[in-house]
């Protein structure tokens, strides 16, 4: 057996803020990460690429807040590696842009241990790209030169060639520089830098909560003191800053700064959360259902064991499909031994999950919920048939109901079953927070019901969702949701995940 003696450190570059902007390499790094050291600048998202087990320490600085010990960053480092770990250092942007990449990279070298540099997308590139600015253009900027806002106190002078930067033809980009922003453009005006020059402050950069001013040299800076602009803001000087009129496309997207809360469990909760990124939106996963498996499998593996005697498998959610193909392949079996039944799936995402195991559904109703399957179930003539639904321990009965009324001998057995996750009191409230949410989704009965169970009283509830607007995605989750007491605002006309991120769009547009 291989015993490890010795760690590695990876430097890695968390890039400036919107997590699919990270690197494969950066995303392979933290996989594997026994010690993850991350900045404040590094999106905390990608924290959950590591693996639970993985410790995650923060050693962040702000630009206007405390500053963690750089010899302790180094200490750490290097002590988790001489322990024999896999250490992720995750650093907002690049490390070797002002990142202090170097003077880590250094103090590992000189401890003699194994070490790798994953470079990120820099702030000073993406910030302005985000904000629909360019840094070079072919007749703007032939050139763009990266400058610190703030430099280290200990050198004791400033050691930047203003004169330089003042007299270039391109664009210079200051990155940590909010807080000596006077400084700034004076030095740059004082050296023939033109009042008139276009300036770009961009906070947040690529975040759904990108906040982007623009003025010029002569009036940045009192704009800046009216808006009240924190760090960390990226600061861009030059002529390519008047293309943002035309090519701002980040803050123009129609969902741009809503927070919508997704209620889906963990493992689904990425398919709404991508479509409303997409848009603009900041989704806000907060899973209101964890999925289990049954209590027993005793109900499954009888059925299973007499697949054969049945005509038609109907499958009423995507969560019912691997439980039950895995069951399958637990006995032995694979698709094959579905063959000659009719399959029936509630909706397309539904039969989409089932061609993840080489099965085409035979029936999907052009109504995505119980009564229309009942309906195409009945007009394909299964009367009289023996149906096997595996599906959640609770569920509505209606399906069930309606088949044996035609005469169907009908087995229901549990696929799986749902619980409230486990949660910290404290983030749900964190998950409202001071700037609140736009928007709440529910995606089943289930998700409102759960939901409600988070507060202690309805009053409660109410005064932290009163301004959110409530998405529904079809008539059964919106008649529990009004049961439940909140005004449901959205709805699509078809019950997918698809169309009802296209509802809110819609209604945001209309709101605005």
């Amino acid at each position: 057996m291989l015993v490890r003696t010795i760690g590695k450190i990876y430097l890695v570059g968390a890039g400036p803020g919107d997590p699919t902007l990270l690197t494969l390499r950066g995303k392979a790094c933290l996989e594997q990460a026994d010690v993850i050291l991350y900045d404040y600048l590094a999106n905390p998202v990608l924290l959950d690429l590591a693996p639970p087990s993985a410790e995650r320490i923060y050693v962040g600085r702000r630009g206007r807040g405390t500053y963690q010990d750089q010899a302790e960053v180094n200490r750490l480092l290097i002590e988790n590696a001489r322990a024999g770990k896999t250490v992720v250092r995750l650093k907002g942007g690049d490390p070797f842009v002002f990142g202090r990449g170097g003077e880590e990279a250094e103090a590992i070298a000189a401890a003699g241990l194994p070490f790798e540099v994953v470079p990120g997308v820099t702030s000073a590139v993406a910030v302005p790209a985000y904000a629909g600015i360019p840094v070079t253009h072919r007749i703007l900027a032939s050139t763009v030169a990266i400058a610190t806002g703030h430099e280290d106190p200990a050198k004791g002078s400033d050691t930047l060639e203003w004169s330089r930067l003042a007299t270039t033809n391109g664009t210079l980009v200051f990155l940590m520089g909010l807080k000596n922003l006077p400084s700034i453009v004076g030095h740059l005006v004082s050296e023939g830098k033109s009042p008139d020059t276009p300036v770009a402050l961009i906070r947040w950069g690529t975040r759904p909560r990108q906040q982007t001013l623009v003025g010029t040299l002569a009036d940045i800076v009192q704009k800046a003191q009216e808006q009240e602009l924190e760090p960390p803001t990226v600061i861009v000087v030059g002529a390519v800053v008047r293309l943002r009129a035309q090519l701002n496309w980040f803050e123009t997207r129609p969902l741009f700064g809503k927070r919508v809360l997704v209620t889906r469990p963990h493992e689904q909760a990425p398919e709404l959360s991508t479509l409303l990124t997409g848009y603009g939106a900041e989704p806000v996963e907060l899973p209101t259902i964890e999925l289990l498996p049954p209590e027993s499998w005793g109900e499954m593996d009888e059925a299973i064991a007499e697949i054969k005697r049945y005509h038609c498998l109907v499958f009423t959610s995507v969560n019912g499909v691997e439980p039950f193909m895995a069951r399958l392949c637990h006995h032995g079996l694979d698709s094959r031994a579905l063959g000659g039944l009719r399959i029936c799936c509630i909706g397309p995402r539904t039969a989409q999950e089932l061609r993840r195991y080489g099965l085409r559904a035979d029936l999907v109703p052009a109504e995505f919920q119980a009564e229309g399957l009942i309906d195409a179930m009945k007009a394909a003539g299964v009367a009289g048939q023996r149906v096997l639904i595996p599906r959640a321990a609770v569920a509505r009965e209606f399906l069930p109901d309606e088949l044996r009324a035609l005469g169907c001998d009908v087995r229901v057995v549990t696929a799986y079953r749902t619980t409230l996750p486990a949660m910290d009191r404290s983030a749900l409230f964190e998950v409202f927070g001071a700037r609140g949410l736009d928007v709440i989704t529910f995606t089943s009965s289930s998700t409102v019901l759960n939901f409600t169970k988070l507060f202690d009283n309805r009053a409660d509830r109410q005064k932290l969702t009163e301004r959110a607007a409530v998405a529904c995605i079809g008539p059964i989750t919106a008649k529990t949701a009004v049961e439940e007491g909140f005004s449901v605002a959205i709805m699509p006309a078809e019950n997918t995940v698809p169309a009802l991120v296209e509802a809110i769009v819609q209604h945001v547009s209309q709101k605005n």
